[in-house]
């Protein structure tokens, strides 16, 4: 929620003087009313000066034409001063000139404060100056701040090399000078709630030190107030979701005949799957529906016997259903009719009663407007559509429910498999924040997995995933980043977007681990389900082929990742294996000199070397794919193609567990990359990976990303 203040842009003057105490340094400059008086300020400072018309009415004097720089001598800062006064307008207000100090440096900044309508008070940090827009090389951070989040926001510049290292000369930037100044703006956002913005840009570096030349402030806007709840212990939290994932049984509100209509389609999932509870089918007519009995009304369900309702029933039954269905004993409630608050306003209304009828009956709802709810331990697939997924350790949450599939479809491609998944729907009363701070404390789900079009309350989503990813890793995709994306974003949902980067901002200070695509989401966080957690970027990459390797180091490049020299005690060993012709160096390429175990024997050695943190292994199922083509043809079992065949396969699921195995002894990620993954998922190969209860990528730069993924994680819990 937010309280409107009147808005008021201060004068650059104005800006500086307010922002002087919190520890921002600027240029030496004076303001005086004329132009004789600039030219006696001129001469008060060495070299050349800028001069700027200012006023209370000025907020863009660049876009006007209102600043002179590298002015010099007296004749020169009169005439400047004189043309600036000359275009005054009358809605400036009064003006007044700024004759400063022309600070020399080639390297420009912007910091700054704006108010997110979302997450609240944000610092921002970019490269400034007039191309700032142009290059929107910028991150935010929401408030509070420490000081290290501080510096790692600098760090997060896509070009921070240019102001960490030295530049064309200059020193690096006094990095505790730029935490300083960020702590202030901070500071200021904390004391003058009445601050609305801040704009400092640009920020010249001189001498490694920050300096102003400009700034804006504006004052009103709006005030963030906190959402923020007391958080409930874990027991609690792990008691109100028991009978969503856990239900003794199940009552199956609206069930339908046709095996087109949800309530049909939902018993039989339940039933399909192997529910373990109780089901409690509810059809007005009492007519038979799969071969089973159903009841004519939820009176007849038995005292105790149900604490979960899944609801097909038209929205207008739904306040009464609820009634029926706690004097029966349940608890919760995933809510499938449509036509609430994503209809406008009188579905708004419906909508807001079902909530509070349900809060007044202590009854968990997810809905309206859902998909389903899949609890794999318990072995029950509520929901309208397929699939169902492998048993795992992922746990699911979207405000999409066709999301919800396409990352269950991924965990039935991969073998990687999910312990939750819920369609939020319109998130009436249990949304993705209280989602999230479940996932943080169910002992069935190590990685939580979820896509995202807008966070509701910002400090709220902060609390719940800061909860989280105190110790499970988090990853998120997000839909609405575009401006056409977030339209559709409020069509699909009505969440209120915030601007992309602030979004990402926060998530970064989070550990959020963000990915680009519904695909690599599902990747993270499988990897983060069955890979070890790296000890560092230092990589290795061991292929069957040259060019696979290539890319795959281009890509370790892109990622930040170390693409170390290969260690001189490897490089040994592998010489007395196979012919000197081999690559005899990182990427590891055997150039086809392998024998019977080599393969196997190189994934333990560099596995096992200390100076390696992670094995990226390329090229797998190759020779088992020519198998299947001498197995499927004519000249088959004859010419001595069985042996070979079977040669081949054996040997290519072998290399698979050997990954695997040399992975987990040595607690290291080995990822294993074939496209054969995607066009051949049987062959022996990849066919082992999964088996493995590992993904099998596609592509060496989904792996590469993924094992960034890992390392992010990594880091972020050393730290």
């Amino acid at each position: 929620m937010t309280n409107q203040l009147s808005a008021q842009t201060l004068s650059e003057a104005q800006s500086k003087e307010l922002l002087r105490p919190y520890g921002v340094a600027f240029a030496q400059e004076y303001v005086v009313a004329d132009a004789e008086a600039a030219v006696h300020a001129a001469e008060r400072m060495a070299g050349a000066v800028a001069v700027k018309l200012g006023g209370e009415g000025i907020a863009h004097k660049t876009e006007r034409g209102l600043v002179r720089l590298g002015i010099r001598g007296a004749a020169g800062v009169r005439g400047a001063a004189e043309e600036l006064l000359g275009l005054a307008r009358p809605e400036d207000g009064d003006v007044h000139l700024l004759v400063a100090e022309m600070i020399q440096g080639q390297r420009e900044l912007i910091a700054g404060l704006i108010r997110d309508p979302q997450f609240g008070p944000c610092l921002v940090l970019g490269l400034g100056g007039v191309l700032a827009e142009a290059l929107e090389d910028v991150t935010f951070s929401a408030l509070p701040v420490d000081r290290p989040e501080a510096d790692r926001m600098i760090d997060r510049l896509r070009q921070s090399q240019v102001f960490t290292e030295s530049f064309r000369g200059e020193e690096p930037i006094d990095r505790q000078a730029l935490v300083d100044l960020l702590m202030g703006l901070g500071r200021l956002a904390e004391e003058r709630p009445d601050v609305a913005s801040v704009d400092l840009n640009p920020l010249i570096v001189r001498a490694g030190r920050p300096v102003a030349v400009d700034a804006l402030v504006e004052l009103g806007g709006s005030a963030i107030e906190t959402g923020l709840i007391q958080s409930e212990p874990d027991e609690a939290i792990r008691d109100r979701f028991q009978p969503l994932f856990h239900p003794r049984g199940i009552i199956v509100a609206g069930v339908s005949s046709h095996p087109g209509k949800f309530g049909f389609v939902t018993l039989h999932n339940l039933m399909r799957f192997g529910f373990e509870g109780a089901l409690f089918p509810v059809k007005p007519d009492g007519a038979e529906v799969l071969g089973r009995e159903t009841l004519t009304s939820v009176e007849e369900v038995p005292d105790g016997a149900a604490d979960m309702v899944f609801v097909c029933t038209p929205n207008r039954a739904n306040v009464a259903l609820l009634r029926a269905c706690a004097k029966k004993g349940v608890r919760a409630a995933f809510i499938a009719s449509a036509g609430y608050g994503e209809a406008g306003a009188e579905g708004r209304a419906l909508q807001d009663e079902l909530v509070a009828v349900a809060d007044e009956l202590g009854i968990l709802i997810i809905g309206p407007n859902g998909q389903g709810v899949v609890s794999t331990p318990a072995r029950m697939c509520a929901q309208i559509v397929a699939p169902y997924p492998p048993s795992g350790r992922i746990g699911v949450a979207s405000q999409s429910g066709n999301l919800v599939s396409s990352f269950m479809n991924y965990a039935v491609s991969t073998g990687v498999g999910v312990s939750k998944a819920v369609s939020l729907g319109n998130s009436a009363q249990t949304g993705l924040a209280e989602m999230l701070e479940y996932f943080a404390v169910d002992p069935e789900t190590e990685v939580a997995l979820t896509y995202v079009e807008g966070v509701g309350e910002g400090a709220r989503f902060r609390q719940a995933a800061a909860r989280l990813t105190r110790s499970k890793p988090l990853v998120l995709v997000k839909g609405g980043a575009s401006g056409q994306g977030a339209r559709a974003a409020a069509s699909h949902t009505g969440a209120l977007a915030s601007d992309d980067r602030v979004f990402d901002g926060v998530a970064r200070q989070l550990g959020i681990l963000r990915a680009p695509t519904v695909e690599e989401a599902f990747e993270w966080a499988a990897t983060l389900a069955s890979q070890p957690l790296p000890r560092g970027r230092r990589t290795v990459v061991f292929t069957t082929v040259g060019g696979w390797g290539v890319l795959a180091a281009d890509a370790c490049a892109a990622a930040g990742l170390d693409l170390i020299p290969l260690p001189q005690t490897i490089l040994e060993q592998i010489d007395t294996m196979v012919p000197a012709r081999w690559s005899r160096n990182n990427p590891i390429d055997l150039a086809g000199g392998e024998t019977r175990e080599t393969v196997a024997e190189v994934l333990e050695l560099v596995a096992g070397h200390p100076d390696v943190d992670a094995v990226l292994h390329l090229g797998l199922g190759i020779q088992a794919g020519q198998a299947e083509a001498f197995e499927s043809g004519p000249f088959y079992p004859d010419h001595g193609l069985e042996r070979i065949t079977q040669y081949h396969k054996t040997q290519d699921a072998r290399f698979a567990e050997a990954a695997r195995e040399a992975s987990e002894r040595h607690g290291k990620p080995i990822l294993s990359v074939t496209e054969l993954a995607i066009s051949s998922p049987d062959n022996p190969g990849p066919a082992a990976v999964r088996s493995g209860g590992r993904v099998c990528y596609p592509s060496a730069h989904r792996a590469v990303r993924a094992l960034r993924a890992l390392v992010d994680w990594a880091e972020f819990q050393r730290r």
